[in-house]
């Protein structure tokens, strides 16, 4: 087995799995506070499913309704995050655009998502040929 196929192959168990807020940074070789800034500002985003969650655009977290404390900010449990496999090479992604360009989080997060698209157009493409 090449160390390419290895590495699809831990990406691929890593997508059916629920990682922690230290496992995911780690996966991503970023700080937890670095995923803390980047969840809170939009641009990573845990499991929709799991608890804590912040779905995009709400700033909520799932299943916070009127029940959460009002003194507690919702979502702020950063423990009780999880994320999924898949979106450890969209944040490594991020982390590098930020790194070698000095980009804005948002425009990093722009950038990879574009990047991803262009890449699914293009396998797109590939079938029909």
């Amino acid at each position: 087995m090449n160390s390419n196929t290895s590495g699809q192959h831990t990406i691929d168990v890593l997508e059916h799995h629920s990682l922690t807020i230290t496992q995911f940074a780690q996966a991503c070789n970023v700080t937890e506070t670095w995923i803390v800034q980047r969840v809170q500002g939009g641009v990573v985003h845990p499991d929709a499913g799991a608890p804590g969650a912040m779905p995009e655009g709400t700033g909520q977290p799932v299943g916070a309704g009127d029940s959460a404390p009002a003194s507690q900010p919702p979502g702020r449990d950063v423990q009780a995050w999880r994320f999924s496999g898949h979106g450890i090479v969209r944040t490594r992604r991020i982390a590098d655009l930020e790194r070698t360009f000095d980009a804005d989080p948002q425009l990093a997060a722009l950038t990879a998502d574009l990047m991803e698209e262009v890449q699914q157009l293009r396998a797109l493409l590939g079938q029909r040929r």
